[in-house]
């Protein structure tokens, strides 16, 4: 709760506005308020730090380029998003994203069949799917002569 609210603090303070929520929710536990943020800078902590909270950070962009430049602005790439109806261009900036998983127009991207993992500082290899049990293989090779 403590890292959500200083990297929203941190954007607010930045310059970003609080469309709903921003605080964190009174009483034990972890919990913070679902929250949005627009107009945020690019030098604010949140676009370039995993948040694992309830916050969605919303940054604008002219072009595919210049959105596809700013999302792989960042030294994680756990998961990114895509929104539109344009499926040829889903699957040409998802090529382009520097990220493990990529939803597009949909928020929960996780499921048992497929992998799960990261790129960058967001980890390396992948659970879930087939790539996920490779990786508890125990590959042997014998050559004969």
């Amino acid at each position: 709760r403590r890292n959500v609210a200083s990297l929203v603090d941190d954007a607010v303070a930045a310059g970003a506005r609080v469309r709903t929520g921003g605080k964190s929710v009174d009483g034990p536990g972890y919990f913070f308020q679902p929250t949005v943020l627009d107009e945020i800078p690019a030098n604010a902590r949140i676009v370039r730090e995993e948040i694992f909270g309830p916050v969605a950070a919303i940054t604008g962009f002219d072009t595919e380029a210049e959105g596809v430049a700013a999302a792989n602005d960042t030294e994680y790439g756990l998961a990114a998003y895509i929104y539109t109806q344009n499926v040829d261009r889903a699957f040409r900036v998802a090529d382009k994203l520097e990220s493990g998983m990529v939803g597009v127009n949909r928020g929960v991207i996780s499921d048992v069949a497929a992998p799960f993992g990261g790129v960058k500082q967001s980890g390396l290899g992948s659970e879930g799917g087939t790539e996920g049990i490779e990786e508890y293989l125990e590959t042997k090779y014998v050559g004969f002569a």
